[in-house]
């Protein structure tokens, strides 16, 4: 399984030679699915919360006594079914949503994601990306130069979610120059996830013969585990 290289203008350059265990693995919706369900779940910040009926201010005094005034008998105002009581069964923001998740089947599911992008044609591999000084201008002529590459239009055109950098190592002016893209992240390429992965369109892989080495070598260790 072979893909085409690109530099940072657009034009091919080589050829790279992709493991089949990583970018030819068979779709699994029901494995992603249930991956990135726990992922989310995993990621959720709890900021809903009501109180109890012992955690409502006041209502320490019975509103009147128990028998011969005609009316229901009551405890307390701060009771669930009072105006200004307290809540049954609301949110809280003490609840935990943490789940576990199989490390083996979140590399499963991250290996069908990516299967599936370069089947697709979403997966851009540059030998590199580099950039003197930070620069917005530089960052958006690199995605307008990799726009003219067959298939990847959209880099140029799409406003949202457009596509995530996955690089072998970070670089300060990389992330300058691209921080003010809202429709752009950039990941090492060893650390993408398959929430981050799916949430974008377009997967552009620099220097990818060294990010596969050490994506390799990241999921190796966490199989063993």
């Amino acid at each position: 399984m072979e893909a085409t290289i690109y530099n940072q203008t657009g034009k091919a350059t080589g050829k790279i030679s992709l493991s089949e265990g990583i970018f030819g693995v068979p779709w699994n919706a029901d494995l992603v699915h249930e991956v990135v369900r726990l992922m989310n779940s995993n990621s959720r910040t709890n900021v809903a919360h009501s109180r109890t009926r012992g955690e409502v201010r006041g209502g320490g005094k019975k509103p009147w006594k128990q028998k011969g005034t005609g009316r229901a008998r009551h405890g307390s105002t701060r009771s669930p079914i009072w105006v200004g009581g307290g809540v049954t069964h609301g949110p809280r923001n003490d609840q935990n949503f943490s789940r576990k998740i199989n490390k083996k089947a979140k590399s499963k599911a991250l290996f069908a994601i990516l299967s599936k992008k370069f089947k697709e044609g979403e997966v851009l591999f540059v030998d590199t990306m580099k950039i003197a000084d930070p620069k917005a201008k530089d960052a958006k002529n690199i995605l307008t130069s990799l726009a003219t590459i067959k298939g990847y239009e959209r880099l140029a055109t799409k406003k949202s979610n457009t596509a995530i950098i996955a690089m072998d190592k970070k670089t300060v002016s990389i992330e300058k120059s691209f921080r003010n893209f809202g429709n752009v992240s950039i990941e090492e390429f060893r650390n993408i996830n398959p929430v981050s992965v799916l949430n974008h369109t377009f997967l552009i892989v620099t220097n990818p013969v060294e990010s596969l080495k050490a994506f390799v070598a990241k999921t190796s260790k966490e199989a063993s585990e």
